[in-house]
């Protein structure tokens, strides 16, 4: 069977939570779960790496302001960490172009982890943090769950992820005020804090 619904489910959830990936997939071929995991995955440094930096993002992608700034960080990790798990699935089953496999995954990761961030700027406009703590939450069990399922049936599961992303990119046109809103908030603190420097005072309305 092709590796492709596979590799287009890793990078889409790798542009979410890339360590929530890695952990998993090497979970699931070190415990015998799965026999299409590239042994790179399976190695206890890995595990134990992705698992320490899963628990730093499943802490600051809770906290308001804190997850953008997280987001802006990984703009270039995620999609980097989508290129490099697909195409190590593409060695492992032969039936891919490593190259493809890698330029497929990143750039699906680059397009979901943009969804990520702009969702979470345009949750950030809220004042409260429950939002945020939700959204967080619901981004870690949709990633468990489609990537579990894409190891049992992954042309599903890649359906599912092509869906989800559609609906991101949907739902971020559409909060697009709110994210504008968001980022001229984000520049006025950055000006703020300039001037604070300066000892100048902010300028009146």
């Amino acid at each position: 069977m092709s590796v492709i619904p596979l590799v287009f489910t890793s990078g889409w959830a790798s542009g979410i939570n890339a360590y929530a990936v890695v952990l998993l997939l090497g979970l699931f071929g070190a415990t015998g779960v799965s026999d299409e995991v590239p042994a790179a995955l399976q190695r206890t440094d890995v595990l134990i790496v992705a698992g320490a930096l899963f628990l730093c993002e499943a802490v600051a992608d809770k906290i308001p302001y804190v997850d953008s700034v997280w987001d802006t960080a990984h703009t270039v990790i995620r999609p980097v960490a989508g290129a490099v798990v697909a195409a190590l699935l593409a060695g492992e089953s032969g039936s891919l172009p490593e190259l493809a496999a890698g330029a497929i995954g990143g750039s699906t990761a680059l397009m979901s982890h943009l969804v990520k961030a702009g969702t979470r700027m345009a949750v950030n406009t809220s004042p409260e943090p429950f939002s945020n703590i939700g959204m967080s939450v619901a981004e870690d069990l949709g990633v468990a769950g489609v990537i579990t399922f894409a190891i049992f049936n992954p042309v599903a599961a890649a359906v599912i992820a092509a869906v989800l992303l559609v609906l991101g990119i949907v739902t971020v046109l559409f909060l697009a005020s709110r994210i504008r809103r968001f980022l001229r908030r984000r520049a006025q603190r950055r000006e703020e804090k300039r001037l604070a420097g300066t000892g100048r005072p902010w300028p009146p309305g």
